[in-house]
């Protein structure tokens, strides 16, 4: 009977050493953000997060333009939104990409500013959206993210946090 509860104890520890977290400070921040821009871009939307007025953390879902090759990444929203109203108040955002096989996930933390240049909302635009912006020279403004340092979580790409921790590899810009 010991015998047969130590060999299920060992077959049980074994079979979660695949699973341990374990810190790797061997990525450069060029493979970091190769692996960010790839989960980016494959997932259709994302998560931005503002702050606010009581220090509330606010989220919504959002439909960004892809990632320009610094990872500034861009939106399109109603200038009177909440959101924007909060940018007022605190330019710091996140955003949150989760990967599209559920198996990691970006998350940029970043510089928020307002943007209601004629020239670049032309460039920032989906035809889809006309029914949420009928004028949009008036009723739509973007979103520019300029980021400061991503965390990013890809176990398929061995990219993974601190065994004790858990904390995310990190890429500053």
């Amino acid at each position: 009977m010991i015998k047969k509860n130590l060999l299920l104890f060992i077959l049980f520890s074994v079979s979660f050493v695949g699973f341990t977290q374990t810190k790797n400070t061997s990525f450069s921040k060029e493979a970091l953000l190769k692996a960010a821009k790839e989960i980016i871009n494959s997932t259709g939307t994302c998560a931005l997060i503002t702050q606010d007025k009581n220090g509330i953390s606010r989220v919504r879902t959002m439909d960004p333009f892809p990632p320009e090759e610094n990872l500034t990444i861009w939106f399109g929203t109603n200038p009177t939104s909440r959101k924007v109203a909060q940018i007022k108040q605190n330019k710091l955002v996140t955003i949150y990409y989760r990967d599209k096989d559920d198996s990691g996930y970006v998350t940029i933390h970043g510089k928020a500013i307002l943007v209601d240049n004629q020239q670049e909302k032309n460039k920032h635009w989906k035809e889809n959206w006309k029914s949420f912006y009928p004028n949009k020279k008036e009723s739509y403004l973007l979103i520019k993210v300029i980021p400061i340092w991503l965390e990013i979580v890809s176990p398929p790409r061995n990219i993974v946090g601190s065994d004790k921790t858990w904390e995310p590899p990190t890429a500053y810009f």
